[in-house]
C-alpha cells in the first residue's frame, strides 16, 4: 500500500474498523439515511484535523482546527446532511463555511455539485489542498463573506450553513430555489436551535430540529 492510500485508508485509530464503531454509534443515536452513513463510513476524518488530534478523529466530538472555528461532530454532520437530502435528490448546494472541508466532503458523493464559501484565507487553502488529495473533484470553493451567498451559481436545491446567525441572512434565502432547503443553526450562543427552511410557492416554512451549539457566522473576510 502506497503512502497515499495509507493516509486515506488509515492505521490504527484511523482505520476502517474504527470508522465502522462510528458510525454504528450514529445508528444508535438515530441516524438513519442509508447513504449518508456510507459516505461517512468512507471519509477519512483524521485527514480534516491537525496530526495530533488525529487519534480523537472518529469520537462523536467537535475538535478545533485552528482561527476558534471547529469541525463539526459527526452525529451534527451527519443530522445536518440527512435532514438536507431526505425524500430529494439535489443538484446544486452552496454551503456556508467551509471550514476544515468535512462536510465539504461528505456532501461532494451525495450532491451533483456543490459550493461553498470560507471567509478565513487560510483554512480555504487547506481545504482546497484536502479536496484535492481525495479527487473530489464537484466541488468550488470561494473566499469571501458567507452572509452574502453566491448568488452568481444560485438558485440553489438545498443551502447548508455550517456556523450560527443570529437570524438567516435574507441574502440566503433569496438563493433558495423553490421546493428547495435550507439547513442551519440560528441564535445566540448557548441558545441556539437547527432549524430547516423550505421555500414553497407561498412562503418560506421553517421547523425547529433540536439544540445544537456552533460558532457564530461572523462578516468579512480574513
Amino acid at each position: 500500500m502506497n503512502t497515499h492510500a495509507n493516509l486515506i485508508h488509515g492505521i490504527g485509530m484511523t482505520s476502517l474498523r474504527t470508522r465502522q464503531r462510528l458510525v454504528q454509534r450514529l445508528w444508535e443515536a438515530g441516524i438513519r439515511h442509508e447513504r449518508v452513513l456510507e459516505v461517512i463510513l468512507h471519509t477519512p476524518r483524521h485527514l480534516f484535523v491537525e496530526e495530533a488530534l488525529a487519534s480523537r478523529a472518529y469520537e462523536d466530538l467537535a475538535l478545533p482546527i485552528g482561527f476558534g472555528q471547529t469541525i463539526s461532530q459527526p452525529y451534527i454532520v451527519a443530522r445536518m446532511t440527512e435532514a438536507l437530502l431526505e425524500g430529494r435528490e439535489l443538484r446544486k448546494v452552496l454551503e456556508i463555511g467551509t471550514g476544515s472541508a468535512y462536510q465539504t466532503a461528505v456532501l461532494s458523493p451525495l450532491v451533483d455539485r456543490v459550493y461553498s464559501i470560507e471567509r478565513i484565507g487560510r483554512l480555504l487553502e487547506q481545504a482546497r489542498e484536502r479536496l484535492r488529495a481525495l479527487g473530489l473533484r464537484n466541488v468550488r470553493l470561494k473566499h469571501n463573506d458567507g452572509h452574502l451567498g453566491w448568488p452568481e451559481q444560485g438558485p440553489y436545491d438545498g443551502i447548508i450553513v455550517t456556523a450560527a446567525p443570529r437570524e438567516i441572512p435574507d441574502a440566503l434565502l433569496n438563493q433558495l430555489a423553490r421546493d428547495g432547503r435550507l439547513i442551519a443553526p440560528i441564535g445566540l450562543p448557548q441558545a441556539q436551535e437547527l432549524i430547516q427552511v423550505e421555500r414553497k410557492a407561498s412562503g418560506f416554512e421553517t421547523q425547529v430540529l433540536g439544540r445544537v451549539s456552533f460558532v457564530p457566522l461572523l462578516g468579512g473576510v480574513f
